[in-house]
């Protein structure tokens, strides 16, 4: 492995560390930066926004991996070539289930794959799944924090639009039939990334989990209960702090 800077991330081997926690925003990187100790700018190149910090002596990176799965396997792929080998992604979500309510905390065991990126890796039939340990540090952590969560499946996308407005898609009865499945068979909320995250991470023998914010709930607003859009994320950047401090503990043990 050469100093050469990856050509997404603008990083090198000289920039490694074992954690990264990715959230999609680049916006939202300085702030999750905050939670760590002594925060520093790394890089910065296409969405991929780069802070360094400390969690019990250990360095975190945190990675902004912009919207979608395409980017978010780029991510991983350069963040693992220079040595990452955890990864925990924290982010938002709209709840599916009517028990997850705005400003809930949902940690995803495991993924529908309705995007393409994994299909690149690995046939559809293997289950996108998280890493065990990470996904116990996650629950421990919101268990911790005293936090209202929910653990389970969720949905990986493609399309932002084809959930919100599936009448507009050419595909409408397909959207909306597998939706109605989706949620017959428990799952939790929608979101973009985690099942890219998950298959990268099976293929090239990595650990990762994904903890999420719940903005809010469109099946709810479809029963006329009533909600507001909650859009702060800092519970869900705790519980992925909290997470990595709990597995950092452990691996060191």
């Amino acid at each position: 492995m050469s100093d050469e800077r990856l050509y997404h991330i603008n990083l090198s081997k000289k920039d490694t560390a074992k954690y990264a926690i990715l959230p999609g925003d680049p916006a939202r990187v300085e702030k999750i930066a905050s939670f760590l100790d002594n925060p520093k700018f790394v890089a910065s190149n296409r969405e991929y926004v780069t802070y360094e910090g400390y969690i019990n002596n250990e360095k975190v990176l945190v990675v902004s991996t912009g919207i979608g799965g395409p980017s978010t396997a780029i991510c991983v792929e350069e963040l693992a070539q220079i040595g990452v080998d955890t990864f925990i992604r924290v982010g938002t979500c709209g709840g599916m289930q009517l028990s997850v309510n705005p400003g809930d905390i949902v940690i995803a065991s495991g993924a529908i794959r309705m995007e393409g990126t994994s299909r690149e890796y690995l046939p559809i039939e293997f289950p996108a799944v998280a890493d065990f340990n990470v996904t116990s540090a996650l629950v421990k952590a919101a268990q911790n924090l005293a936090l209202p969560h929910h653990i389970g499946v969720v949905q990986a996308k493609d399309s932002f639009y084809s959930q919100h407005s599936p009448e507009s898609m050419g595909v409408a009865d397909e959207l909306n039939s597998k939706w109605k499945a989706w949620i017959k068979g428990g799952c939790l909320a929608s979101e973009m990334e985690s099942a890219a995250l998950y298959i990268v991470s099976a293929v090239r023998n990595l650990r990762s989990g994904s903890v999420f914010h719940c903005v809010w709930n469109q099946e709810q607003a479809g029963c006329y209960m009533p909600q507001d859009k909650i859009t702060d994320t800092t519970l869900a950047i705790k519980t992925a702090v909290e997470a990595l401090r709990i597995l950092i503990d452990l691996d060191k043990k």
